[in-house]
């Protein structure tokens, strides 16, 4: 059997519904996947005819290629991976790279082809081509049946521009849009299973996610911050958080216990991390917060207590969990591989000093005036000068720090002191 070229083709569904900034997002899925596969043996990421095509090395074996395409299947705005050959637009190549395809789909009693030729400068068209592959395949597993319908592995033969692509695998993706197309926005993280959750939402729909934890410490362990660490490496392998600051809140939520009716507690805890995330979303020009919360899942997530949270900031909140049950964000986060690190107990800065009866319907006007006592607009001055940084990969955040670096260093460079400094072409600002 000859030897071909592996691929992968990713498809992508939303994708094609842009229009005329189609190619922008394209473009953007392809940087995406570029960087978060250059630990790969990938030779090549282009765009061929509505699809990104990945390219492996020809020293690339097989589960190196598996690790590869299941990568790519998790990464935002990919609907679709299907792994296979690149051939020659010649019958016998494309008969045997079927052939290989078919061999390395699995298990499977029914199968049918599905041909299709881009341009009628290859001679025959698809119909033909799917009865030619189609009687080679028969003689070459009589004993598998042929099904037009819901067969178990159909096997695709494209002719286009130049190349036969064949493959007959393929792994559900993600779906959303590239991260990096929709801005940024700060979730507050937690290292329980809803926060995690609601970031990987955002990065579905194309966020760039920073991440903001609110540590115990010190008057708890620091167990949560490992464990939050932990669930950002999981969110990066598919580039879908930058950083995390991670605010060490315990002794403030100890001044905060000692110094407004305990009822209230929760509530001037939320709003103080809402007012300390809204200054770091200001600091990397994102546009919204996002919290894990679900309605009426907790006592601070009232329609009234999320209100009372709401009126700390002016900067717009979105809730991606706010509809769902518990189950749901449970099934989600299986997925999403979080599940098991948010598992692990950990002390819990929103339990920390919790009161036996914390009040469910908190009036805005009272919660503002237990507040009066509180020093907060110096407390948020503190701790923005103490935040810790953590840095992940994220690609949309790359661009963001490489154009910034190239900004700056174009500020001394002699056309900067012409007064025409110009970043360098390609270079793409997002956020």
């Amino acid at each position: 059997m000859p030897h071909f070229q592996r691929i992968s083709l990713v498809h992508y569904h939303e994708l094609g519904l842009k229009g005329h900034n189609r190619s922008t997002f394209e473009r953007h899925l392809m940087r995406n996947l570029s960087s978060l596969l250059e630990d790969a043996p990938v030779e090549k990421v282009t765009r061929i005819s509505g699809r990104v095509l990945v390219m492996y090395q020809a020293s690339a074996d097989a589960s190196e290629i598996a690790e590869a395409a299941d990568l790519i299947a998790r990464v935002p705005g990919v609907a679709r991976v299907s792994c296979g050959f690149v051939c020659d637009r010649e019958l016998d190549q494309m008969y045997a790279a079927a052939d290989a395809a078919l061999s390395e789909a699995g298990a499977f009693d029914t199968w049918k082809v599905v041909a299709r030729r881009n341009h009628t400068d290859f001679e025959i068209d698809s119909m033909e081509m799917n009865q030619l592959v189609g009687a080679y395949l028969c003689e070459r597993y009589p004993d598998k049946k042929v099904k037009m319908k819901h067969p178990d592995v159909e096997v695709h033969v494209e002719v286009v521009q130049g190349h036969s692509y064949v493959y007959a695998q393929s792994i559900p993706g993600v779906g959303g849009l590239p991260v990096g197309t929709a801005g940024k926005v700060v979730c507050l993280m937690s290292s329980g299973i809803d926060s995690p959750v609601a970031a990987w939402r955002m990065a579905r729909r194309g966020a760039t996610c920073i991440g903001v934890h609110f540590s115990g410490r010190p008057q708890t362990a620091s167990t949560s911050e490992y464990l939050v660490d932990d669930i950002a490496h999981v969110l990066e392998r598919f580039g879908g958080i930058a950083r995390v600051y991670v605010v060490p809140f315990g002794d403030y939520q100890r001044d905060i216990a000692g110094m407004v009716p305990p009822a209230l507690r929760i509530i001037i805890y939320r709003r103080l991390m809402m007012r300390i995330a809204e200054r770091i979303a200001r600091r990397e020009g994102a546009k919204a917060l996002v919290t894990g919360e679900s309605l009426g899942q907790v006592a601070s997530q009232t329609l009234d207590n999320l209100a009372a949270t709401n009126a700390a900031v002016d900067m717009q909140i979105f809730r991606p969990l706010i509809g769902s049950d518990k189950l749901e964000i449970i099934a989600d986060a299986q997925k999403l591989g979080t599940f098991e690190i948010s598992s692990n107990p950990a002390p819990d800065c929103c339990t920390l000093f919790m009161p036996r009866s914390p009040e469910t319907h908190a009036k805005i006007a009272d919660v503002e005036a237990a507040e009066e006592a509180l020093p907060w607009q110096e407390w948020v001055e503190e701790i923005m000068e103490n935040l810790e940084l953590h840095e992940y990969r994220c690609p949309s955040s790359y661009r963001v720090r490489d154009a910034a670096r190239a900004a700056e260093q174009a500020q001394f460079s002699p056309k900067a002191v012409g007064g025409d400094a110009a970043l360098p072409e390609g270079t793409v600002l997002l956020g």
